[in-house]
């Protein structure tokens, strides 16, 4: 596959340290998200805060301007913290249908862009920039989310792109999501794109986070409900590996999103969201419920537990609704405070 422009940036930056800057419990959150194509302003970045540890109460921070290109809409963001210690960046998938945009065009001829922004401090935003990392074989670039590789240090870039057939320049024959990464050292350059999960059928909307040597990969089973041999389609299946950018990782469960033990599950799932869970009681999955609920959350002891059960408010967990697919990033307390005079009530 032929090397992307990368804007112009092709020289690597210095190594970041490997330092984690990364608070050891959550004083807080920040929700990134966009609102849904349905609104003439729902696919920019917003910004919900959870002023507090238990991740029940947000309010809207609307200090911070949502965040879009002008000649365009941001989808997906997904907010990951420098290793560095510098800052935060953001990327985001480079899309916008509201107005006329059809899918079967973002399928085919979409972005192969990244939207990426940079901040110090979470509330003034530098971006965005756009960074091609698919070549014309591409039909798009979705859902671009970003782990930080201690070993190599540098980050691991993701995403789902259709590809298709250098004598197909107008992508009109058959093909699938699978997902892409790449790998960059300030999300300005970025390496060539290689496969990283192709399982002969569509997938997309992946997210990964790390737990005790393995890094477990969440990831939407994109196929049609009802499809053959597609029993767990628009549901969750999760992975792991002890090498994060191994192209074979061991499976782990699937069908996650669904009803068990009784309890309600969602009608289908995209967006998955892992983090420790509140209080250090195991970890918390939220899935998007498309078209329907939003985000709902999941929880499990272990990252490797075959089932995930659904949370309920008095749990301690609530997830407010008209978020769509995005992020969250757990806070110090200062950067709590720093953004705490930016809120507006409770979304």
């Amino acid at each position: 596959m032929p090397r992307p422009t990368v804007n112009g940036a092709q020289a690597a930056a210095a190594s970041p340290s490997s330092a984690d800057t990364r608070p050891s419990q959550a004083a807080g959150y920040l929700f990134a998200h966009f609102t849904g194509e349905h609104l003439a302003e729902g696919e920019r970045v917003r910004f919900a805060l959870c002023d507090g540890p238990r991740m029940d109460r947000w309010k809207r921070l609307d200090g911070i301007a949502p965040l879009a290109p002008a000649d365009g809409g941001a989808r997906d963001p997904f907010l990951i913290r420098a290793a560095d210690g510098s800052g935060f960046h953001l990327i985001a998938t480079d899309l916008r249908i509201h107005g006329g945009g059809s899918w079967e065009r973002a399928v085919t001829h979409g972005s192969r862009n990244l939207l990426v922004w940079h901040s110090a401090d979470l509330s003034h935003w530098d971006g965005p920039h756009r960074v091609t990392v698919m070549p014309e074989q591409a039909g798009c670039v979705w859902a671009p989310e970003a782990v930080w590789d201690p070993g190599r240090a540098e980050y691991l870039v993701f995403w789902a792109s259709t590809v298709y057939p250098e004598n197909d320049p107008e992508h009109t024959g058959p093909t699938y999501h699978r997902m892409f990464r790449a790998t960059t050292r300030d999300f300005r350059a970025f390496s060539a794109p290689q496969v990283w999960l192709d399982t002969g059928y569509p997938v997309i909307d992946s997210t990964v986070v790390e737990d005790e040597g393995w890094f477990y990969r969440f990831t939407k089973d994109e196929r049609l409900p009802g499809a053959p041999g597609a029993p767990d389609a628009k549901f969750i299946f999760v992975e792991r590996s002890r090498t994060l950018d191994s192209p074979h990782y061991e499976p782990v469960t699937q069908g996650v999103g669904r009803a068990v033990d009784g309890l309600p599950g969602v009608a289908h799932a995209e967006g998955p969201i892992v983090l420790p869970a509140p209080e250090g009681k195991g970890w918390l999955l939220l899935l998007d419920e498309f078209k329907g609920r939003g985000y709902v959350p999941f929880h499990a002891d272990r990252l490797d537990s075959p089932v995930w059960r659904p949370v309920g408010d008095p749990d301690g967990c609530a997830v407010p609704k008209g978020l769509r697919h995005g992020s969250v990033l757990a806070l110090t307390a200062a950067e709590c405070a720093g953004l705490r005079d930016l809120t507006a009530a409770e979304v």
